[in-house]
């Protein structure tokens, strides 16, 4: 090798070096940002009511207490919201995910009359802002008496373009003469989609199921326009008005930081927890369904 070629060869190695050192600090800022808050939020909660009060980032607890989980758990009415928003998605993510995988199956059948206009029609639905159907909605369910009830959680958001068109990539990714195969062989159509298309994309359905779930359990807007009775609150309601209300109280009946950390940390671990179990195909299913035609 030539000297001009080796030192086009270190200068080539030193300056990728130096780039992945960059690269490498960058992401460690990010990531410091992003641990920080969440670690001092751990931190208070896990405080005492004086030691909470304390100005300034806390990242250790000032003295161990489960105090504020205890306050907010059972004298702020914390666990009837939680449940509320265990209900609301549970059903109401077992509901989008059926239906978005049905209709995405029915998108990709050769003899659907019409089937690019359906494609193109929910396509457009998509450009559709949510709030500009806000009114419409309420009219909607105050005519069918929704309001005030949990179903009408559970009702919001049902389908969805996005997850429908998902499904239909990740269903035309299945080989066509698998279904012609069971159908020759008398499989129903319900049984080829349960037994075939489903099975097999799995990916996808974790994609949308995940997707729904993170809104469903974050959902507020919803719950403030069609539930009227505190008793049917969700979690995230609950703690922006723990947080309101704690700004004009004072005295002995001021909610203390500790206790509202330990509602924000109540409202997370349920999300921490379940990412971890479906990301490997949350990964797969954004990295597969969004290139098929």
């Amino acid at each position: 090798m030539s000297e001009s070629r080796q030192s086009e060869f270190v200068h080539r190695t030193l300056g990728d070096r130096i780039y992945q050192i960059v690269v490498i600090v960058m992401l460690l800022l990010a990531m410091s940002l992003m641990i920080i808050p969440f670690w001092n939020v751990v931190a208070v909660a896990f405080s005492t009511p004086l030691g909470s009060m304390e100005s300034g980032v806390i990242l250790w607890p000032r003295g161990f207490s489960l105090n504020g989980f205890q306050i907010i758990w059972k004298n702020l009415g914390l666990e009837r919201a939680f449940l509320n928003s265990v209900i609301v998605t549970f059903f109401g993510t077992i509901a989008h995910v059926f239906l978005a995988c049905l209709a995405g199956y029915v998108l990709i059948q050769k003899d659907l009359p019409g089937r690019r206009l359906l494609v193109g029609f929910i396509l457009a639905t998509m450009a559709i802002p949510g709030e500009l159907i806000i009114i419409p909605l309420f009219v909607v369910y105050k005519n069918l008496g929704l309001l005030n009830s949990l179903f009408a959680l559970i009702l919001s958001g049902m389908v969805s373009g996005f997850s429908i068109l998902l499904m239909r990539n990740f269903f035309m990714g299945v080989p066509f003469d698998l279904a012609e195969s069971a159908r020759i062989d008398g499989a129903s159509d319900f049984r080829i989609f349960r037994s075939i298309y489903l099975p097999l994309a799995k990916a996808g359905i974790a994609t949308i199921a995940l997707f729904e779930m993170v809104g469903r359990w974050n959902m507020f807007l919803p719950v403030i326009l069609y539930i009227n009775d505190s008793s049917k609150y969700t979690l995230q309601v609950v703690l922006r008005s723990l947080v309101t209300e704690n700004q004009g109280n004072s005295g002995t009946s001021m909610i203390t930081p500790n206790v509202q950390m330990a509602g924000i940390l109540i409202a997370v671990i349920p999300l921490l927890t379940l990412y971890p179990i479906m990301q490997r195909y949350f990964v797969k299913g954004i990295s597969l369904g969004a290139v098929k035609e």
